[in-house]
């Protein structure tokens, strides 16, 4: 910014406008030396005739119904069988069924018939696929190449090669678990998870290591989670089924998006850096009228939506569900359910798919909680639930009393961890992005609660008030059991859908709204599995003692069923989770409200998260820690790179294009001041004094906002703890985002619309 105009008021704009002679021409010079760079508003309007003037990419459809293609790039069961010698394919049959690795010499035998299956699809490498803590995929390829004899160049691929891979992992996350000259790191074979080819490239899903063997990654601890889940799972299933010997947990990740036109896109450096706007007046007609919910789907965007399902379909991903959702050009696609780890698996690959496809059809693919102010945002709904090797489905009612106790065993449990660990689960999906969206009256507020619906919470209070420290009569047990087989008859038609609930049950199965569309669901995911596998031991434990004590197993269940009902209660509501009287009644009964980043992550480090993932083995005390400092410094960067980016805006881009205006503004009042004289001279220049005034106000305010949070940036970058800067991030420069923003929004309302420089939301959010 010039000196001239540092600390400028309006008393000197009224002094510059009754003496325009004087300082016009310093005015005029000032924007005359800056005006050949600034055409920004020359790259918004030829975005936006780009934009409009777009066509559907025309994709050619696939020939054959998607049953006869699906999975076509992937390594299945079906492929495995016939590429592989009966003893390899056994050999990974059990190792996938019993969650095991392979040894070098089954891998050798593996190796073989999978290098056999990608150079027959025409892979020319392959990699180490795995997911760091960047909330993104990484990948490293090497080719399927190596010296023969006499140097002649030959195709090779080995077990070794197969199994392990060592990538740099120097420049990864770690939270301080490692010195950044130690680079050297391993990624392991997920046997679990089927390899698959994009491109060229053939894909093997690893766990990622340090040399010293703590987890970088997020499916290491998922992995973690899902087995030790499983052993606990099992082994209370055996009090109603001795059949059921295996639980998985499964997962629906509904994924919300927003696009833009890649023009666009790249006319708002906001967007193109952090994926979201960092300025911009709400438009006069956004979702108001929810006209975009569900109507047809625009055909640019039905193009692109077609070409990238029959991606996901040659890689195994079951995307069954599309629709316009709320907002503007948001959308959301939503796949079968699958078991965890490939559903995570599949998720992150298909943020991959949309996001290259994208490219293809001229748009930018969002995926950010919260692009554009004051519309909706987008989340990743993950709905959770538990199968079993019978077909069973653990948290869908039964047929008769028998399988109903089993439903309320771990639907009970599950309320209860999330009564137990409620800011641990918060913390599972608290991050810079996603804190814009929790609490903004379209999606979960950021209190953690659970919805049964009207019939299930009467059937839970019924077993309080009829259950109890003593042996239950013949009588009254038959009263309780006929009560909770009457479930399947009425529990589709009671159970509404509370989208205003973060954990809500809806049927079948629970679905965990908080999510942010970014995620990776592994965060998630790791602390449901794993505080359920803690819970359902506490309860085979309780059950146990009290059949110890010579009571039978139904009236051990009931009772510590009633136990857990009871200290479960002030998570249940049923209510609208957006009113503020809910807000008053969560602080009664001790529910958290912590909108603040860094203090909700600190919720790993207590002595019950501690113990819980401890307890079961999923992360050690290091690697707590270390994901909780990994946190602080993803959201102190992302703060930080938004403050940096809309410093910049402000300062190159829309303060001098505001300066540009004003000035042509005080050139009108000196030609009126030329022309007319008197009362008729004051009556046409109060407008334009008026507005300069105004513009004059917000510019001011702007250049002192902007210099004042690179001071505040200043002092936080300095300081060591992790956690501080993190907190003098969130407390002293992220308030200026907002502040800084009420200002240049009132000047892109007051400014000429055929100088400002970046697309409008009228002009970003209709795809055409």
């Amino acid at each position: 910014m010039a000196p001239f105009f540092r600390g400028v008021t309006i008393k000197n704009i009224l002094f510059f406008i009754k003496n325009t002679k004087k300082t016009g021409g310093i005015w005029m010079k000032y924007i005359v030396s800056r005006k050949n760079k600034y055409n920004m508003a020359e790259l918004r309007f030829s975005a936006l005739r780009d934009a409009f003037n777009r066509s559907p990419v025309a994709v050619e459809p696939p020939s054959r119904r998607v049953s006869e293609y699906f999975g076509a790039n992937v390594f299945d069961m079906n492929k495995m069988e016939r590429y592989l010698s009966k003893e390899a394919f056994k050999i990974v049959k059990n190792a996938i069924e019993e969650g095991k690795s392979l040894s070098i010499e089954e891998a050798n035998q593996v190796a073989i018939g999978l290098k056999a299956w990608a150079l027959e699809m025409g892979a020319t490498h392959y990699t180490h696929w795995f997911h760091p803590l960047t909330d993104v995929t990484a990948e490293k390829h090497d080719g399927f190449i190596d010296m023969g004899a006499g140097g002649k160049m030959i195709e090779e691929f080995s077990g070794k090669l197969l199994v392990q891979a060592e990538p740099d992992a120097s420049s990864f996350p770690s939270g301080g678990i490692r010195n950044t000259f130690e680079a050297r790191g391993y990624t392991i074979w997920d046997v679990s998870s089927p390899v698959f080819i994009v491109g060229s490239t053939l894909c093997i899903p690893t766990i990622f290591i340090s040399y010293t063997g703590e987890a970088l990654d997020y499916k290491t601890p998922l992995l973690k989670a899902l087995y030790e889940l499983d052993k606990a799972a099992v082994d209370v299933c055996q009090y109603f089924d001795k059949d059921i010997t295996k639980v998985y947990p499964t997962l629906g990740a509904e994924q919300e998006y927003f696009l833009i036109d890649e023009a666009l896109y790249y006319a708002r450096p906001d967007i193109a850096q952090c994926e979201r706007t960092l300025m911009g007046h709400q438009a006069a007609k956004d979702q108001q009228l929810s006209d975009h919910y569900f109507g047809s789907i625009p055909e640019r965007v039905k193009a692109y939506i077609e070409d990238f399902e029959t991606e996901a379909y040659k890689l195994g991903i079951p995307v069954k569900t599309r629709h316009n959702e709320v907002a503007p050009n948001q959308f959301e696609c939503a796949p079968l359910f699958e078991e965890v780890n490939l559903a995570v698996d599949h998720n992150q690959l298909l943020m991959d798919i949309m996001r290259r496809t994208a490219r293809k059809h001229k748009f930018r693919i969002l995926f950010h909680e919260k692009p554009f102010a004051g519309i909706n945002g987008s989340g990743k709904h993950n709905n959770w639930s538990l199968a079993t090797n019978t077909g069973v489905n653990l948290l869908s009612p039964g047929v008769n009393p028998k399988t109903n106790l089993q439903f309320l065993t771990f639907l009970v449990n599950v309320i209860k961890i999330v009564n137990d660990n409620n800011d641990l689960i918060r913390a599972s999906v608290m991050n810079a992005t996603n804190s814009y969206r929790l609490g903004s009256h379209e999606a979960p507020p950021a209190i953690v609660s659970v919805f049964l619906g009207s019939y299930l919470t009467s059937i839970l209070e019924d077993i309080v008030e009829k259950v109890t420290d003593k042996k239950l009569t013949p009588e009254l047990k038959t009263d309780i059991k006929l009560g909770i087989g009457k479930i399947p008859k009425v529990l589709l038609d009671n159970t509404d859908r509370n989208r205003t609930s973060p954990f809500a049950f809806t049927g079948n199965r629970f679905e965990f709204r908080m999510v942010g569309s970014s995620a990776n669901c592994s965060s998630a995911m790791i602390i449901l599995n794993a505080a359920l596998a803690y819970q359902l031991k506490q309860f085979k434990s309780e059950v146990d003692g009290i059949i110890e004590k010579g009571m039978s197993k139904d009236d051990a269940i009931f009772q510590t069923l009633k136990k857990y009902i009871i200290e479960s209660r002030r998570v249940l509501f049923e209510g609208d989770g957006y009113s503020k009287e809910w807000q008053k009644e969560a602080a009664k009964r001790k529910l958290t409200s912590n909108p603040s980043v860094p203090e909700s992550l600190k919720a790993y480090l207590t002595p019950r998260a501690r113990k819980v993932l401890t307890t079961v083995g999923v992360l050690s005390e290091k690697e707590i820690e270390s994901r909780v400092e990994v946190e602080y410094e993803k959201f102190t960067k992302k703060v930080q790179i938004e403050s940096r980016i809309l410093a910049d805006i402000a300062m190159n881009h829309i303060v001098p294009i505001g300066i540009k205006y004003m000035t042509s503004l005080i050139e009108n009042v000196k030609g009126i001041n030329d022309i007319y004289e008197g009362n008729e001279c004051e009556k046409l220049s109060s407008i334009s004094k008026s507005m300069i005034i105004e513009i004059a106000d917000h510019i001011s305010n702007v250049e002192r906002m902007v210099n004042d949070m690179v001071e505040e940036r200043k002092k936080a970058n300095v300081m060591e703890s992790t956690y501080d800067k993190a907190i003098a991030y969130e407390k002293n420069v992220k308030p200026y985002l907002d502040s800084i923003r009420y200002h240049i929004d009132k000047l892109e309302l007051i400014v000429d619309n055929e100088i400002w420089p970046l697309p409008k939301y009228r002009e970003l959010l209709f795809i055409r």
